[in-house]
């Protein structure tokens, strides 16, 4: 993350004062102040965003390191815990990037410079309320963190939430897997594995771990556990579909089990071959699966006979994360672009909208916000999740973190978790959206 120290804080009446425009002021504005840069005062430029910003201003500036639960009703807008944040609905448009979507229009933004502060980080900031740079994780006054938890010695690849457990289940490339309690936010217990977790997902009560060369797979209510042999190299990602468990490998690969209930363990079914690199994300979606891989393709197989039907190769580097909402695809690359896919009239995916990111995109998460609206959770390599309505992509604010964040996973009553390069896993809640005043 690109963190800085030093400078002052511009006030609310900096930002533009009373709601009303001062008619003797040029009502453009500040090309200066928007790069943190302007030194003239008074400037004939506006230092605030267009419409006029309210009063409550930017989000609070509470340590970031409370330590306590984060536990929540079940029935919040982001559905039954445990399910996978890859495959989301809501609002079904095809208005992409046009603003005034997503149920973003009236809400309003104070910009500040979009750099975490250093010594507030390190808890000695002395510019106070005076400092330009952030002394908070988040911007946007959408998200709140609840509790950051910490133990892991390496960067976290998985993050996964079973059906009806009251824990939570973090991986890293350290090797380990860390119980977390949901009421207290402690460290519960600590699994050794003997080799990088690649992933993690879960899927009803079963967690599933992604290591070199094999898949841990753990009954949380059964407190039963096995090993599914298969995969060469490392498990990049998986996903469950039609009663299938897929894996995306090293060598480019997707194995696939089947849970047979008569000798209660998993059963290899098929192993889905044509990449020819590594497969690091999967999505299933409208009976098909969609695979990632670093040899920059999509590939669209069936589920009922597994063949693959179409591959999408306008991506030019990774695929670094696919996402299924509504009757759309959504994928992520290192290109810089998130491509929104859709049906053609032959059943083809096409190219429906392009989103362009300053940085590399490296995972997609959705979900829905405090008021049950669609949103997207996107990840980039400067250290920062960016929030976006959907299908706008009206920005609703940003995360920022120490290093990449790697796994986002949705849980219940408007929670979300994010793990970073670090070993950190933050806990976030979404905030009822405030009321822009006249």
């Amino acid at each position: 993350m690109d963190v800085e120290g030093g400078g002052s804080k511009r006030f609310f009446n900096r930002l533009g004062g009373p709601a009303q425009p001062d008619p003797n002021k040029n009502q453009k504005v500040c090309y200066h102040w928007r790069a943190g840069k302007c030194n003239r005062h008074p400037c004939p430029y506006l230092h605030r965003e267009l419409p006029s910003p309210p009063s409550h201003g930017l989000n609070g500036t509470a340590s970031s390191k409370r330590q306590h639960g984060f536990a929540a009703n079940t029935d919040g807008p982001s559905g039954p815990r445990g399910r996978a944040p890859n495959n989301f609905s809501g609002g079904g448009s095809n208005t992409w990037g046009r603003s005034g979507g997503g149920g973003g229009g009236n809400r309003v933004f104070v910009r500040k410079m979009d750099k975490v502060c250093n010594y507030w980080v390190q808890g000695n900031c002395s510019y106070g309320d005076r400092c330009k740079f952030l002394h908070s994780w988040s911007t946007g006054d959408c998200v709140s963190l609840l509790t950051t938890l910490e133990g892991h010695q390496n960067v976290v690849s998985g993050i996964a939430l079973p059906s009806g457990s009251d824990k939570l289940y973090t991986g890293s490339k350290d090797e380990t897997v860390r119980v977390w309690d949901c009421q207290s936010g402690q460290c519960l217990g600590v699994i050794n594995l003997g080799g990088e977790v690649g992933c993690m997902i879960s899927e009803g009560p079963w967690i599933f771990v992604g290591i070199p060369n094999a898949v841990k797979a753990w009954n949380t209510q059964a407190n039963s556990e096995m090993s599914l042999s298969g995969p060469v190299g490392q498990v990049y990602t998986m996903v469950v579909g039609n009663d299938l468990l897929f894996a995306g490998t090293q060598d480019g690969s997707i194995l696939a089990w089947k849970f047979n209930t008569v000798t209660n363990c998993f059963e290899p079914a098929a192993s889905l071959n044509g990449h020819t690199l590594a497969v690091v994300s999967l999505v299933v979606g409208a009976n098909r699966l969609y695979s990632g891989s670093m040899d920059h393709s999509i590939r669209v197989w069936s589920l009922e006979n597994l063949q693959c039907i179409q591959t999408l190769t306008e991506h030019t580097s990774v695929v670094m994360s696919v996402l299924c909402w509504d009757q759309f695809l959504l994928s992520s690359s290192l290109d810089q672009k998130l491509k929104i896919w859709a049906a053609t009239q032959s059943g083809n995916l096409e190219v429906a909208y392009t989103h362009d990111e300053d940085h590399p995109l490296l995972t997609l998460c959705g979900m829905h916000d405090s008021e049950a609206k669609p949103v997207l959770l996107c990840a980039c390599n400067d250290n920062t999740v960016r929030l976006y309505d959907l299908p706008s992509f009206s920005e609703r604010g940003k995360i920022f973190s120490k290093q990449e964040i790697r796994a986002i996973q949705v849980g219940p009553g408007g929670l979300f978790f994010t793990g970073d390069g670090t070993g950190q896993v933050r806990v976030w809640k979404w905030l009822a959206e405030p009321v822009a005043t006249a």
